[in-house]
């Protein structure tokens, strides 16, 4: 009894070692979007199979069946992130060059109201419990906090730090990176205040987050070639991931239990969960160099990376002088990244 209970337990072992291993994704597409300017986040509405993407002054709105854009939101000077509320039938997108958080329909994609936020908005998110959407401010170190349905500005909440992407747990508990802090904090989105915030030491800069909801578990990203996997209710970093350089964003497939970093080194960094605790690096897959903005489709599982083609590095100038390459005129594109 027992000899065939191992052998049982060692071939369920061997097959989820099997799954893992086979967890296998590579580039499968590119979308040409138009314009020249900068990008920041993109988003994807599953439900509604539209895909948008932010692109300096517009935001691209793309079919995620065709792949081909449909329809763009312009008007803007300098788009950072982007949250839908569908129940709502509602967007809203941050805009940094003008301190608003722009608000538009899902179904036609006019603009129907622009609302004062802090300094220069950046991560956005709609938190459904509340019907309010939070619009962190990147100069001003705070969020405002909006209500959804009115429209209205319900409040301020003050952080200690640079706040960089955010997440909901769709059950009134909303979690945000605080980039100069090195830290995480959990927002109390009713009452509108921190309630916790905990270090993530080693890791620096955190940017990126993703939420895996079932478990419970943050997906930081960080500057120096880490993912931190927090525990959310706990409030403490439970595991370390190697990932890519110069990491941006991150996404979790709740399917297959997956975490991803997109990196600007031309890497998509592939994470398994062996357990609640442990993680392991499945995968790196190749996509391009400054591909560190994505998205995920969790209908299809694909990944959507915005990038441009650069020319080359010139030499510092006082105009520039961190001697940045410049993007080539009418390069910018989706890399689409499709398990296989």
């Amino acid at each position: 009894m027992k000899h065939g209970t191992t052998i049982r337990t060692a071939l369920l072992l061997l097959l989820a070692s099997t799954t893992a291993v086979g967890q296998k994704f590579a580039v499968s597409g590119r979308i040409p979007l138009a314009g020249d300017n900068g990008w920041d986040y993109l988003i994807a509405d599953a439900g509604n199979r539209r895909l948008y993407v932010s692109h300096g002054t517009d935001v691209h709105v793309v079919d995620l069946d065709s792949g081909k854009p449909v329809d763009s939101i312009g008007g803007m000077k300098r788009i950072h992130g982007l949250a839908l509320a569908d129940e709502l039938n509602k967007g809203f997108i941050t805009d940094g060059g003008d301190d608003v958080v722009v608000v538009f329909d899902l179904k036609s994609n006019q603009v129907s109201e622009k609302v004062k936020a802090g300094q220069n908005p950046d991560s956005v998110v709609y938190e459904p419990v509340t019907k309010r959407v939070f619009a962190f401010n990147g100069r001003s170190n705070n969020a405002t906090v909006i209500d959804a349905q009115s429209n209205k500005v319900a409040g301020t909440i003050a952080l200690s730090g640079k706040p960089e992407f955010t997440v909901v747990d769709g059950k009134g508990n909303l979690f945000v990176n605080i980039e100069t802090k090195n830290s995480i904090a959990s927002i109390d989105p009713g009452a509108m205040k921190v309630k916790k915030e905990w270090s993530l030491s080693p890791c620096e800069e955190p940017s990126g987050l993703a939420f895996d909801t079932a478990g419970r578990r943050l997906f930081s990203v960080c500057s120096n070639q880490k993912m931190a996997v927090s525990d959310a209710d706990a409030g403490k970093v439970i595991a370390f991931v190697p990932i890519g350089e110069g990491p941006d964003a991150a996404g979790y497939d709740a399917e297959k239990k997956l975490a991803f970093s997109s990196n600007s080194d031309g890497t998509l960094t592939v994470v398994k969960e062996n357990s609640p605790d442990k993680y392991s690096v499945v995968q790196t897959v190749t996509t391009e160099k400054r591909a560190r903005t994505m998205t995920l489709d969790s209908a299809s599982h694909k990944i959507y990376l915005s990038v441009a083609e650069f020319g080359p590095v010139p030499q510092p100038t006082p105009e520039n002088p961190q001697g940045r390459p410049k993007p080539k005129p009418g390069s910018f594109h989706l890399i689409v990244v499709a398990p296989e």
